[in-house]
């Protein structure tokens, strides 16, 4: 006996990877066409009778479809210029606010768009003059019947010419007013917010607010050395008027050395300016005996006594040669 015999019956090799999901899908698919095709043999009507079917389905259905098609077309769109659409909003704008819009400024883009004309469309009602029910689609009442007829009211009225021509005139007088007086309220705010810097308190409480620095000014009678109250110009104690030699703390001599602003002149010193010399010069106490330490000219009445104000200090000569120095030796 040969050796194949004595092997046996070949048994076909398993499958594996790809080989076998294809396989696999092959057998399904074969089996889903033969359950197509079963179905289709059992289901399908004689031929005799399937022809006469369509026949008559297709004689219903080719008007109603063209019918529908002839109703649902849309119109077809057309190309128009981006840049003409931009330009038709900015002539808007200006006849309605009043405002210039020039070409750089407006938006500028190339290409095209699509725009689809449609008829300007307006809802216009018409009523049954006998029993006051609105018309339909059709023109007979759904109410009674009646057939619309000229004296059927519409809604709304049909204008005359010269109501036409008048609405025209309004618009075109409105167009105007807008451009001459616009009405553009702007949106922001010019105002300047004032911004509160604030730190809670380290044992609870009202917040802690930062505020500017500012120097407290206390003024002392020269009379009683008592306080002035804030802002007072009479002595609570003695009722003096505040003068030139009522003290201040902090003193500020360099920049008011001849009283504060607002104050009377003292009696136990006065300040002069000479008529003949301009030289300004103090008195203590003011006399009309005091003379100027410059021209030796006598207190007169033509000498006037200096009231307080503020008064610019003269540069210092040093900081002004320093200040030179400096500025030469930047130059190159």
């Amino acid at each position: 006996m040969s050796s194949t015999a004595q092997e046996g019956p070949s048994v076909p090799k398993e499958k594996k990877g790809f080989s076998k999901l294809l396989s696999r899908a092959r057998t399904v698919l074969k089996k889903a066409d033969r359950r197509l095709s079963t179905f289709s043999t059992k289901g399908a009507p004689p031929a005799e009778t399937a022809e006469p079917a369509s026949d008559t389905r297709d004689a219903v259905v080719a008007p109603v479809a063209a019918a529908a098609k002839k109703e649902t077309r849309a119109p077809e769109p057309t190309k128009v210029s981006r840049r003409d659409v931009f330009d038709e909003r900015a002539k808007k704008l200006c006849e309605l606010y009043g405002v210039e819009l020039k070409p750089n400024e407006w938006h500028q883009a190339g290409g095209h768009v699509l725009r689809v004309e449609k008829p300007i469309k307006m809802r216009v009602h018409r009523k049954c003059h006998v029993c006051s029910a609105s018309f339909g689609l059709g023109k007979e009442c759904p109410k009674c019947k009646h057939p619309r007829c000229k004296e059927c009211p519409r809604v709304p009225p049909k204008r005359s010419e010269a109501e036409r021509e008048e609405s025209r005139k309004k618009r075109a007088a409105i167009l105007k007013d807008r451009a001459e007086n616009p009405t553009i309220i702007p949106d922001w705010d010019l105002s300047e917010k004032k911004y509160v810097l604030k730190r809670p308190a380290k044992c609870g409480g009202q917040d802690l607010v930062h505020r500017k620095p500012r120097q407290r000014v206390r003024r002392h009678c020269c009379q009683c050395e008592k306080l002035f109250a804030a802002h007072g110009k009479e002595c609570e104690s003695c009722s003096h008027t505040r003068c030139t030699d009522c003290p201040r703390d902090p003193s500020k001599k360099d920049k008011y050395p001849y009283g504060y602003p607002g104050d009377a002149p003292g009696a136990k010193t006065g300040h002069y300016r000479c008529h003949d010399c301009q030289t300004t010069y103090s008195a203590s106490p003011p006399s009309e005996d005091a003379a100027c330490p410059q021209c030796k000219h006598r207190n007169c009445a033509s000498c006037d006594r200096l009231t307080p104000k503020r008064v610019e200090p003269e540069p210092d000569p040093e900081v002004w040669n320093s200040v030179q120095a400096k500025l030469a030796a930047l130059k190159i």
